[in-house]
């Protein structure tokens, strides 16, 4: 009887030590709904995420149903719009991710989440902290480190071959930001559109991917991400990764 309660205890013990062991550093909110120019990626990005979060030892939950932001959105170090900008948010969710955001809630844009229509949410325009403007064709051009002690920049090489929309951007609301990367302009044709459009370049400050504070948070953006294949390259996700990393955390910069 004794052996079998020692057992037991045992078990108990190395099932409690294995609890512990997987418990999780915090928690992602990820919203991804699909739309006409963004769909196929979702089971992969999907997919990719969750091997990171398994690998890196955070909760991740996805959803598509913009009703999320009407629950507990103080559970999540951080959300992240991937694909999906905010206009998707009804006037009731607008508002709780806003409390969200001034109560120090973190989040992380990607690419098409940071398209969103010229003053329909001007509160989210400055989160993004850039307006798009318009994209160039999709084209294989030289991404460079703007800030190499930013933790999205630790796995890519100071100067990336990568082809995706290099979007152009304004600052209608001289919002303050720090690039992490930028496209270099003379190494693709930033005016290379579609008939009936006009490109304009940017010239040599291009940023692609930047972070700010927020209300009492912090935003990190990447404008890159458009097809299914980027979200299975190591590269592409190394600097999800440290997006996310410091938006939730805060941690990691090298000064």
């Amino acid at each position: 009887m004794r052996v079998m309660v020692r057992g037991l205890l045992a078990l108990a013990g190395l099932l409690l030590g294995t609890a512990a062991w997987a418990d999780s550093q915090y928690k992602l909110l990820v919203f991804s709904i699909p739309n006409k120019y963004h769909y196929e990626y979702i089971p992969v990005a999907r997919d990719s995420l969750e091997h990171l979060a398994k690998l890196h030892a955070f909760e991740m939950q996805w959803t598509n149903d913009p009703k999320t932001f009407e629950g507990d959105l103080k559970q999540y170090a951080a959300v992240m719009f991937l694909n999906t900008p905010g206009e998707e948010l009804n006037p009731a969710q607008r508002a709780a991710f806003e409390a969200y955001m001034r109560g120090g809630g973190n989040a992380i844009i990607v690419h098409r989440a940071a398209i969103t229509p010229p003053g329909v949410w001007p509160w989210y325009e400055r989160l993004v902290g850039r307006r798009f403007v318009i994209h160039p064709m999709l084209q294989t051009a030289v991404v460079t480190k703007a800030d190499p002690g930013f933790p999205a920049t630790f796995g890519l090489p100071d100067r990336w071959i990568w082809s995706d929309e290099y979007y152009v951007t304004s600052n209608p609301y001289q919002v303050a930001i720090t690039p992490v990367l930028r496209v270099d302009e003379r190494s693709y044709d930033p005016t290379k559109i579609w008939p009936g459009q006009h490109a304009e370049p940017m010239g040599p400050d291009h940023p692609v991917a930047w972070f700010h504070s927020y209300e009492k948070g912090r935003v990190f953006v990447t404008l890159l991400g458009h097809n299914v294949e980027m979200y299975r390259d190591p590269h592409y996700l190394d600097q999800l990764m440290g997006g996310i990393y410091w938006a939730a955390t805060g941690r990691g910069e090298a000064r």
